[in-house]
């Protein structure tokens, strides 16, 4: 599989390559050829990949088999090649030499130790997928170590060399199948501690044998020689006792002098044979041992001249530095020799060869008693002579500095280096020696500041050349692991130091903090970003590592700072060890290849473009060095004048060469000259579109004979595409990529001229003028929009602090992709009109190259639908399904990256991958059908592909529904407290009505513990909830099933609670209950909050309302356990009661969310509400008087539900669709001013409760006013909305009369539906009639027509009762006319409700779905609901009235047409009775049978009888006792 992907990346690159080149191709045959290869090998690789994927998924787990096999394999080709030695037989392969070898050995070392780092890892973990890619991948690099092993032993002439070689591989291999076998064993049991730590044997002597194999290179043992001549040299620095001098003062300093000169000149030579050959390397590094055994007797020589301590001291501590820096230098030439390709290996060998002058010049600085200035001169000069080699061959970056960064860099240090001078020079002539030895530090860290700007400012404009090849960032920086690794090394050597001073101790500590604190943000950087899941937890768990040892490192410097004991330094010694071995891990696991940069390659002509930087900045370090020594002797010998006038030669070079220094790096800035040309191209090609407009618009436009329109259409659609994907290129590098800039632009204005030619190309062959205009104007808007661009990129120059060219830049990239889009939907119109469908085929292979964001592809089966049912629409819709498709595999990796298990996210890309080949083939057969459209083959082929695509949709879907586990729970879990809350409330009104009655003699305390267990249960949910949406989605879909089904146990122990209380205290039942309900609606916000942030980062707006819920969460929880505690507290519940009633109000505003509600409300409604608000403010005030705790409890129930309602109504009556903004507006405002004014006047009572004086009592009055004049608000507000049109809603007549006019209007509404339905079509048999469903729809007719009159009879006989006055309009009984207005409108509600039930049984009988049965119960009922009707009428009538005359007259009417629909429906299941033919079987047994299965239907049937006869008696006995007195009366 491995070997299939490191086929198809540049194979995909080359199809990215050839298509972006199609364009610019002049021969058209060529081209067209071209292009076709490209999609020709674009599809083959789309298999390829599949297959693979396929095939790979079918065979993992066989991978480490597969890898033990070759090393195996491996192993005794290498037992063969010793034997060959041995034999003197062994030669080297044609094409192999030893400098090759030994660096392919040198570099696959490395791939080898970061495989198997790899490796280790995946054991680990115990995941097997990637365990056995690494395992794969450590045998691959294992057998090119092999082969450069074989070959540096064939090329050698040594055979002790050549065995030793062979050998030291060998045991590689040994090791490495030891470690893949291991690491096999760990799969089978992942948790195994002992397995992990055979595992970490194993691995470190691999490590060990692959080190011993790389120093088996020719020159290697030669540096392991110098290392070891140090390390022995060095242990002269650990005697106690510094020896006596043996040689003057004069003579010990002079001889220090030269050499630390000779070290500093070995150093460079070291630097410069690290390039070279081994043999070189091995002379050089021979020669640094021997100098710095010499510079450390000298060194050793100069301490004994110290006469105190302290001196003595700091001597030998920086020869140790010394000692330590040329060991890593020597280590750097070494890594660099192996591996001279490797990232930043030369930059990190020039920080090592400076660290040793630095090192050197801090030495030399505190030993010698020089003529004054020398010392700082020979400093400053080896400081030069050491940043010289930056600018030998500048083709990788010297520090991170950008362009614009290099110039100000540049701009500072020649400023500070112009008063250095100055000063130099003015000090030599006053003599003021320390001022002189100041300006000469300054001057040469100034150089050095210019040497480094002008090596990165001469690399930037060489990757910058369009010819070049611009580096790509790697996932982690190496150099940046690899010095946080040197330097903490460093620091932890300081802190064990038995001589480190408490100075240096802290120091070494906040170093080391820096650097730990730098590695862990990198590794969360990293794990953001790779793709790798393992590669993920490795960089997560080596970030844990880091911190937990720097934590435990730190304590023990903390007790060190208190007390510098022994043993105290022994803790630290041991705490530094975890410390060192988690960064070299980490350092190791990064320098896999795979998080690798990729070097930039600079062109001939980017080197050309390095000339003149790099020429000014040798020619000012070359002036610079004679002018710091020139002024070495002036400041001895002030009054010589020859040497004043070198000096002032020099300064003047220097000068020079800056200035030219600075035009150089301005006249060479990346992308400027580019932009320029870039601007010229397409100004001229929107001169040729112009010329061409000018011609169609006069009929002159010559037309293309040697190529097809096909063709060029797609030339266009090519060039368009590419132009479209270099926009975005473009806007990045102008906004702060300088380096890409130039070759971005290069390329885009290199498309306006295909595009240009294929643009007027296409509109001659166009027939259509209006067509021909639209593509020209199309074109030209895209040149200019692409100008307009190019102007602001060249503006912003990559320059990242230019941001007031970056609006500009996004601007102009918007109107260009505006543009594109224009062009694209025009030219695919055209396209498919004549069934051309290349284009989009070749859009959907590239979209299946990418697959990346949850996308959920449900327009898919619309179009399958529509595209085989209206074939005219093909085009479009084939365009369509491209487009949707597009946008599908641009969202679906990340949504297989972010799914878990690892096997769903492999799904997710398969299936997304199998639905783009499915999608091509329809689109395909599209297009043949337009071009054929009588084709009856193509259109089954069609409308098979059509139903695959939808069967992969279906995958798809289902793919992505399994890995969003989490997410699909955190819905049903929603789902299921939604019903409990609509539970709790149906509690809440069966405990209001005092019907929550106990079932036994329980008490609330036997269920007090078991609520409070429950609710810390439910917190512990809450916090897995919070927990789950960082983590996976088995966690989250963990956590919110657990929820649910803790809440589900809370609201049932909390309802038994209730229910113990007893019925007698229906209050306190409430205030319980609403405790939960609390907590149920926290958990429901919670939930949500959950589901949106889960998988976000951390700092995601998500996440801070995942924590405020999570607050509130907790806050009803222990509101609940407050409530529950004050339960049976007489003298406190009330109070508490009142508190949680406050903070459910407070939350209910805070969760008022601004999305319009589901459904509006009427003015009416909203004006009945705001009567609760008032009757509740009323409450308050008395109970905040009274302070009783009944009445406290009473209050805060009532408070509750009337904000709860007022809120809702208020927001439903303010978005009805026919309120205006401003009314709405001042609803919503006045709403809420009614609930912060309510919720002052419940703080305010609760004040009371807790201090009851009469100063507090009056400030009730205040309170309620402030409610009463928001609801005064609120009420105008309503009458705003309702407009002239106004009535008392609370008035039963008018309620009357409106259910009455209500139910008429259902009732015509249903008359209207049944005129329009027919009986079924049935097949005539000559035995039947057709006359039954007939007879039904016309009864059914009747019956809807009579019930209509009679409602609106009735409605008729209540307004003649208001106009009699026997009812007032606004009554004076209210209670009495109110009760017979329930009754009237509780009976026109059964006759409405009667009489569709009629109808719809009528509808179902006349299809066959329902029997007479319910016919004829639904017709009874009308005829009974009738009859309840009449008799509330006439409770009040006048017997002899007209209106109660025609009431009757209609009563009858629907009594009548009842009457007959029953006897019609009975006739015909009589018929349908004598119908019903029973087969008798003739056999003995088969006859019993048949008679017992008789018997028991029978039984069955009368028990379901007598059954339904219970259940009707019931309803009856139910509703009687909702039935207003009248109708009771009558009924008796």
């Amino acid at each position: 599989f491995r070997d299939v992907l490191t086929c198809v990346c540049p194979g995909s690159k080359m199809v990215t390559s050839a298509k972006s080149s199609v364009p610019t191709v002049a021969d058209q045959a060529a081209a067209m050829q071209l292009g076709q290869c490209a999609k020709n090998l674009a599809t083959c690789l789309a298999e390829l990949r599949t297959s693979a994927q396929k095939a790979h998924e079918a065979c993992g787990p066989m991978e480490i088999d597969s890898a033990l096999t070759a090393i195996q394999t491996l192993r005794s080709e290498l037992q063969d090649a010793m034997l060959a030695a041995v034999n003197a037989q062994l030669k080297p392969l044609p094409g192999e030499s030893l400098e090759k070898c030994a660096q392919d050995l040198g570099s696959t070392s490395k791939s080898v130790g970061s495989s198997m780092a790899q490796l280790l890892t995946c054991a680990a973990q115990g995941n097997e997928h990637y365990t056995g890619i690494a395992a794969r991948e450590t045998a691959q690099a294992l057998k090119t170590l092999a082969q450069a092993a074989r070959g540096v032993a064939a090329s050698t002439t040594e055979p002790k060399a050549a065995a030793a070689m062979l050998d030291s591989a060998r045991d590689v291999m040994d090791g490495s199948a030891l470690l893949i076998h291991e690491a096999k064993q760990a799969l089978i049991s992942p948790g195994d501690a002992e397995s992990q730590q055979r595992l970490a044997q194993v691995a470190k002597a691999v490590s060990h044998s692959l080190n011993s194999c790389v120093n088996c290179l020719p020159g290697q043992k030669d540096v392991d020689m110098a290392l070891k001549s140090i390390g022995e040299a060095s242990k002269k620095l650990l005697i106690e006792t510094i020896p006596p001098a043996s040689k003057s003062f004069q003579e010990a300093q002079s001889e220090l002098n030269q050499t630390a000169a000779d070290l500093n000149q070995s150093a460079g030579e070291v630097v410069h044979a690290s390039r070279g050959s081994s043999s070189e390397l091995a002379v050089a590094s021979g020669k640094f041992s021997q100098d710095f055994d010499e510079f450390l007797d000298a060194g050793i020589e100069m301490a004994g001249h110290t006469q105190k301590k302290d001196d003595q001291v700091q001597v030998i501590g920086n020869l140790k530095n010394i000692s330590m820096a040329s060991s890593k230098l020597l280590l750097a030439a070494k890594s660099l020799s192996v591996d001279p390709a490797a990232a930043n290996a030369k930059n990190l060998l020039a920080a090592a060869a400076r660290a040793v002058t630095d090192s050197i010049n801090q030495l030399i600085m505190l030993c010698t008693q020089q003529a004054p200035g020398q010392k700082e001169c020979d400093n400053a000069l080896r400081e030069l002579e050491a940043v010289r080699g930056m600018l030998d061959n500048p083709n990788e970056p010297v520090s991170d500095l950008s362009y614009f960064d290099c110039i100000e860099s540049v701009m500072e240090n020649s400023k500070v280096l112009g008063e250095s001078m100055a000063g130099i020079s003015q000090n030599c002539k006053t003599g003021d020696v320390s001022a002189f030895g100041d300006y000469v530090g300054s001057a040469s860290k100034a150089l050095c500041g210019l040497t480094e700007a002008a090596g990165q400012a001469s690399y930037l404009v060489g990757v910058s050349d369009p010819n070049s090849q611009a580096g790509h960032q790697g996932l982690v920086d190496p150099i940046q692991f690899a010095k946080a690794n040197q330097a903490i090394q460093m620091a932890c050597q300081n802190l064990v130091d038995p001589d480190s001073s408490p100075s240096q101790v802290l120091s070494a500590a906040t170093i080391v903090a820096k650097h730990t604190s730098a590695l862990c943000n990198a590794c969360r950087l990293a794990s953001s970003k790779t793709t790798n899941p393992v590669a993920k937890r490795h960089f997560v768990q080596s970030a844990k590592e880091v911190a937990n040892s720097t934590a435990n490192l730190v304590k023990t410097i903390k007790a060190l700072d208190g007390d510098f004991s022994d043993e105290n330094r022994s803790r630290c010694r041991v705490a530094t060890a975890p410390l060192i071995e988690a960064v070299e891990n980490l350092t190791t696991f990064a320098s896999n290849p795979e998080f690798a940069s990729i070097p930039a390659q600079i062109s001939s002509e980017g080197s050309a473009a390095q000339e003149p930087i790099l020429q000014s900045a040798c020619s000012m370090l070359d002036s610079s060095t004679h002018l710091i020594k020139t002024a070495r002797s002036l400041v001895i010998n002030p009054k010589d004048p020859p040497t004043w006038s070198v000096l002032a030669g020099h300064s003047r070079i220097v000068s020079d060469s800056i200035k030219s220094l600075i035009t150089a790096i301005r006249d060479k800035a990346p992308g400027q000259r580019e932009c320029d040309s870039s601007i010229d191209n397409i100004n001229k090609c929107i001169r040729d579109i112009e010329q061409a407009s000018l011609a169609a618009v006069s009929q002159n436009l010559p037309s293309r004979d040697d190529i097809s329109l096909e063709a060029l259409q797609e030339q266009l659609t090519s060039t368009v595409q590419e132009i479209g994907h270099l926009i975005d290129p473009v806007s990045t590098a102008a906004r702060g990529e300088a380096s890409q800039l130039g070759h971005k632009v290069t390329q885009l204005a290199g498309y306006f001229e295909p595009l240009i030619k294929a643009s007027v190309g296409v509109a001659s062959k166009l027939k259509d003028h209006q067509q021909q205009m639209t593509f020209l104007d199309q074109t030209k808007t895209l040149a200019e929009s692409a100008l307009q661009m190019l102007y602001a990129a060249k503006e912003g120059g990559g320059n990242p602090k230019a941001s007031h060219t970056h609006d500009a830049i996004a601007e102009a990239a918007q109107l260009m992709k505006e543009a594109v889009d224009d062009i694209m939907v025009t030219l695919n119109e055209a396209a498919s009109e004549v069934g051309m469908v290349g284009g989009m085929v070749e859009s959907i292979a590239e979209a299946m190259a990418k697959v990346n964001h949850r996308y959920f592809p449900c327009a898919f089966a619309r179009q399958m639908t529509k595209s085989v049912t209206c074939p005219d629409e093909l085009g479009a819709l084939a365009s369509q399904v491209t487009v949707d498709y597009s946008q599908l595999a641009v969202q679906g990796r990340l949504a297989a990256h972010t799914a878990e298990p690892e096997e769903i996210g492999f799904q997710i890309k398969t299936r997304v991958q199998d639905l783009g080949h499915g999608c091509i083939f329809l689109v395909q057969k599209a297009g043949a059908l337009q071009i054929i459209p009588s084709d009856s083959f193509t259109k089954r082929e069609l409308i098979e592909c059509a139903r695959a695509v939808t069967e992969k949709v279906s995958l798809v879907l289902s793919a992505l529904q399994a890995g969003n586990k989490g997410t699909q729970a955190c819905i049903t879990a929603a789902s299921a407290v939604s019903g409990i809350i609509a539970d709790l409330d149906t509690t809440i009104m069966f405990a209001s009505a005092g019907t929550l009655n106990a079932e036994n003699d329980e008490s609330f305390a036997d269920h007090r513990e078991n609520i409070l267990k429950t609710a810390k249960a439910l917190v512990e949910d809450t916090k897995m909830l919070v927990s789950g949406a960082a983590s996976g989605q088995d966690r989250l879909a963990q956590a919110a099933q657990s929820s649910a089904k803790t809440i589900t146990q809370l609201t049932d122990v909390v309802k038994l609670g209730a229910t113990s209380i007893g019925a007698d205290d229906p209050e306190t039942q409430v205030v319980l209950i609403n405790a939960v309900k609390d907590v149920a609606k926290a958990l429901a916000e919670l939930i949500s909050a959950t589901k949106c942030a889960a998988g976000k980062a951390a700092d995601d707006p998500s996440m801070y309302q995942l924590k405020s819920a999570a607050k509130v969460m907790v806050t009803n929880v222990t509101s609940l356990l407050k409530t529950v505690k004050a339960v049976e507290d007489e003298a406190t519940r009330g109070t508490r009661a009142l508190e949680a009633t406050i903070e459910c109000i407070k939350q209910e505003m805070l969760f008022q969310s601004k999305d319009a509600p589901n459904k509006t409300t009427t003015p009416e409604e909203f004006i009945r509400m705001t009567k609760g608000i008032t009757m509740a403010t009323a409450k308050a005030v008395a109970a905040g008087n009274s302070a009783r705790q009944e009445d406290i409890i009473h209050t805060a129930n009532l408070s509750r539900k009337a904000i709860s309602d007022m809120l809702t109504t208020c927001k439903q009556a303010a978005y009805h669709p026919e309120v205006g903004e401003e009314v709405k507006n001042r609803a919503l405002m006045f709403g809420s001013e009614c609930t912060t004014g309510y919720i002052d006047l419940l703080e305010q009572v609760l004040l009371v409760l807790q201090k009851p004086t009469a100063e507090q009592k009056q400030q009730l009055a205040a309170c309620s006013k402030r409610v009463a004049g928001a609801v005064t608000e609120l009420i105008q507000t309503a009458e705003a909305m309702k407009g002239s049109e106004w009535v008392d809603p609370e008035d039963p007549t008018v309620i009357a009369e409106t259910e009455l006019l209500g139910a008429a209007a259902s009732i015509e509404a249903a008359a209207k539906k049944l005129e329009q339905l027919k009986p079924r079509a049935k097949p005539k048999q000559a035995d039947e009639t057709l006359n039954f469903e007939e007879q039904i729809l016309e009864a059914a007719k009747s019956i809807a027509a009579a019930t209509s009159a009679l409602v609106k009879s009735a409605s008729a006989a209540q307004r003649e009762l208001v106009a009699q006055g026997k009812v007032g309009s606004i009554p004076a009984n209210a209670v009495d006319d109110g009760q017979w207005s329930q009754g009237l409108i509780s009976a026109a509600r059964m006759v409405a409700a009667a009489t569709s039930n009629l109808c719809e049984a009528a509808n179902a009988s006349v299809q066959g779905h329902a029997s007479e049965e319910k016919l004829i119960s639904s017709a009874k009922q009308v005829a009974a609901s009738t009859a309840q009707l009449l008799v509330a009428c006439k409770v009040k009538a006048d017997q002899d009235s007209e209106a109660m005359r025609r009431l009757q007259i209609a009563g009858n009417a629907v009594k009548r047409a009842s009457d007959n629909l029953v006897r019609a429906a009975q006739k015909a299941a009589f018929d349908k009775a004598d119908e019903d033919n029973v087969v008798v079987k003739t056999k003995f047994v088969g006859g019993i049978a048949q008679i017992i299965a008789a018997q028991e239907e029978m039984l069955r049937k009368e028990r379901e009888l007598e059954e339904a006869r219970k259940k009707l008696a019931q309803i009856r006995q139910q509703q009687y006792k909702f039935l207003p007195s009248e109708l009771r009366e009558d009924n008796n």
